[in-house]
């Protein structure tokens, strides 16, 4: 067979390794033949394309990043987007496309599917939320990193009696703020699930203080919302979109440190991870995720279950339709915020909570 592939959305550690598998087992164990198209889905509008072989995929295993390149091209927002898509695959012979991506890219791909193309997905994203799996790989990589930023700002903190407060990913959902800040021993941990109280986030630190910890480290999520606020609405870089239509976020933990040294008087800083987490060498349970990834995938083109994604399910790779995959986003549960709940004080709206 002829399969294409291409990687779609923001990058994350993990991708090369899932191109990896794809490649070698195809070529190894089903004699298929590749081609990698370039930028998302851009490459397939443009018809920008390289060839996969063995050469192509060697070394990449460590790589973070994408071969491929990617973009947030949507085909659906540009005209005939979808038929030169289409048209692009059938000048190639294309027998079957592997798309890798999050739930835009994905739902791209069901869109495809539904006008005949033979379209495997493999989740990725960095946040976690991708429904219909248990976990993406990116997500493991990027706690590793927020959870090294944050021992290392809780060095500084404490030389100088300091509030840190620590923005990381996660537009709609929270896994990387909540993994990370367990792990790192943060003392706050806000997320997009449930809406926080500023005047509550300061009694905390202020009541810590008063225990003689003259430091504290709050980790954010990008899309964390003020209470304060009415609709929760979260912090806006600025007024843009992106072709899906994501406004661009960030800017929170800026905001927050403004308000809890107004509140506290306590010396307060912002630092924003932002794209850290994205880049450098997968980890080793990303790399092994990633791969089973792949290998399920090729696996999914041969048993032709198109229109379906890989997902991992209690520790297992299974096929499930792409309009499961995208149905919704894996928000943070009540059961892992009860986790928070149990390590500090009540500062959110309990109402909110796993909505």
């Amino acid at each position: 067979m002829k399969v294409g592939m291409l990687t779609g959305g923001g990058d994350c550690p993990g991708l090369n390794a899932v191109i990896r598998a794809v490649v070698r087992k195809g070529v190894f164990h089903y004699h298929d033949e590749f081609v990698g198209f370039l930028e998302g889905w851009r490459g397939l509008i443009e018809d920008n394309s390289m060839p996969l072989d063995l050469d192509a995929v060697s070394g990449i295993l460590p790589r973070g990043g994408t071969i491929l390149r990617t973009s947030r091209t949507n085909p659906s927002k540009r005209p005939d987007g979808l038929d030169r898509c289409i048209a692009t695959i059938g000048k190639h012979k294309i027998d079957a496309l592997v798309a890798i991506g999050g739930d835009d890219t994905l739902s791209v791909a069901q869109k495809l599917h539904e006008k005949g193309i033979k379209v495997i997905g493999v989740p990725k994203t960095i946040d976690n939320d991708l429904g219909g799996t248990d976990y993406t790989f990116g997500f493991d990589t990027a706690c590793n990193v927020v959870c090294e930023a944050i021992d290392r700002v809780h060095t500084t903190a404490e030389a100088h009696n300091r509030v840190m407060v620590v923005e990381v990913m996660g537009r709609d959902a929270g896994w990387i703020a909540l993994y990370s800040g367990i792990a790192g021993g943060a003392d706050v941990i806000l997320i997009p699930e449930r809406p926080f109280d500023v005047d509550k986030v300061a009694e905390s630190i202020r009541q810590r203080h008063e225990r003689g910890r003259y430091f504290s480290i709050v980790v954010v999520a990008e899309g964390a919302k003020f209470s304060s606020e009415g609709s929760g609405s979260p912090i806006l870089q600025d007024m843009g979109k992106d072709e899906f239509g994501h406004a661009k976020l960030g800017g929170i933990a800026n905001i927050l440190a403004r308000e809890i040294e107004k509140r506290t008087g306590f010396e307060t800083r912002a630092v924003v991870l932002g794209h850290i987490q994205r880049g450098g060498s997968p980890s080793a349970f990303d790399r092994v995720l990633a791969t089973r990834y792949g290998l399920g995938a090729i696996d999914m083109v041969h048993r032709e279950e198109y229109g379906c994604m890989a997902a991992l399910r209690s520790n297992k790779i299974v096929s499930i339709p792409l309009k499961e995959a995208i149905a919704k986003n894996r928000v943070v549960d009540n059961e892992m915020i009860q986790i928070v709940d149990g390590l500090f004080e009540e500062i959110g709206v309990k109402e909110a909570a796993g909505k």
